[in-house]
């Protein structure tokens, strides 16, 4: 089994995140031998287990899950993207360099995606092809900049970077919309604002007619299942069909673009998991977890191997020939 959406946190101090800003810039506090929290500044933002910056307890998690290969990725509070670009450049190529430091001892069994300053292409590119150079797997970016969504010229421009440079991407959604009065309880964040944002970031691409400038070699994966993305793609059809606002700048409908992208299988219900591999096709779903987090699957696999809703050769390419493929493993 291959699981390609696993996250790690290093341990990086106070005085490292004070470099790259003093109130926003993530940090670990290790709060006891099995326990650690993510601060943001002075604040904190998220209880965290060991295994997030400890390999050795990783690799022994992996061996009583079954795991053979997991592709891990930083905490998205680690992006940085509303930070100054010099110095998130700088601070995404050290992230970057411990990324392969937590891999190094188990390189077959821990495979790295790097992380950009996705607020400035140029420096993005140059980071995502030293890292690339330098052993990383792929790239996760954010879905978003700020306000500017996938299909901002400046966004695109990074993805055909990674497609003629045979860089993968992992899309995962960040920053999620609507963090006001109104989802302030029961992690609706989550729960409703980020399959949203997830499937905000691939009709972004569909409907601005991003995908058809974008070469088709470009590899690139969302995060989550693709957020609601398969359970409203009907609707979507239906209003590319009868509204040409909605096509104006989408030449086919838009489920004839499910081709051009792969999404993870992290959608927790079997007959989710059906629908999505109906609407994407099982060569484009590959197993991802969110590990080690609490909203991730538990019992990583489970979903996909014990279902009797997908076959043996579907379970498969699942399980691990598409993330082989996709992410060129041997």
């Amino acid at each position: 089994m291959i699981d390609i959406h696993a996250h790690i946190f290093p341990e990086i101090s106070r005085e490292q995140a004070r470099a790259l800003d003093p109130v926003q810039a993530p940090w670990l506090k290790i709060t006891g031998r099995d326990a650690g929290m993510i601060m943001k500044g002075d604040s904190e933002f998220r209880p965290v287990e060991p295994v997030l910056w400890d390999p050795e307890l990783r690799v022994a998690d992996m061996d009583r899950l079954g795991l053979d290969v997991q592709v891990v990725s930083a905490t998205p509070i680690m992006f940085g993207y509303a930070l100054d670009p010099g110095k998130v450049a700088d601070w995404a190529a050290r992230m970057n360099d411990l990324t392969l430091e937590y891999c190094a001892g188990h390189p077959d069994r821990l495979k790295a995606l790097a992380q950009v300053p996705l607020q400035d292409t140029e420096r993005a590119c140059r980071e995502a092809s030293r890292a690339q150079a330098a052993g990383h797997v792929g790239v996760q970016i954010g879905n978003h900049v700020g306000d500017r969504d996938l299909d901002d010229a400046q966004l695109v421009e990074f993805l055909h970077h990674c497609a003629v440079s045979g860089i993968p991407v992992l899309v995962h959604p960040w920053d999620m919309m609507g963090g006001g009065r109104r989802m302030r309880q029961w992690m609706l964040p989550w729960l409703v604002a980020m399959p949203a944002e997830t499937s905000l970031g691939i009709l972004s691409l569909i409907l601005s007619g991003a995908f058809e400038r974008l070469p088709r070699s470009l590899k690139l994966c969302f995060a989550h299942g693709g957020g609601a993305f398969a359970f409203t793609l009907g609707r979507v059809d239906n209003a590319w069909k009868y509204r040409d606002i909605v096509r104006q700048d989408c030449p086919n409908p838009p489920s004839s673009y499910c081709d051009r992208f792969s999404v993870d299988s992290a959608v927790f219900d079997p007959r989710a998991l059906r629908l999505l591999v109906d609407v994407m096709g099982s060569e484009r779903v590959m197993l991802g977890s969110d590990y080690p987090y609490p909203l991730g699957e538990q019992r990583i696999g489970a979903l996909v191997g014990e279902t009797a809703l997908l076959d043996d050769d579907e379970k498969r390419r699942i399980l691990a020939g598409n993330a082989r493929a996709f992410f060129n493993l041997a």
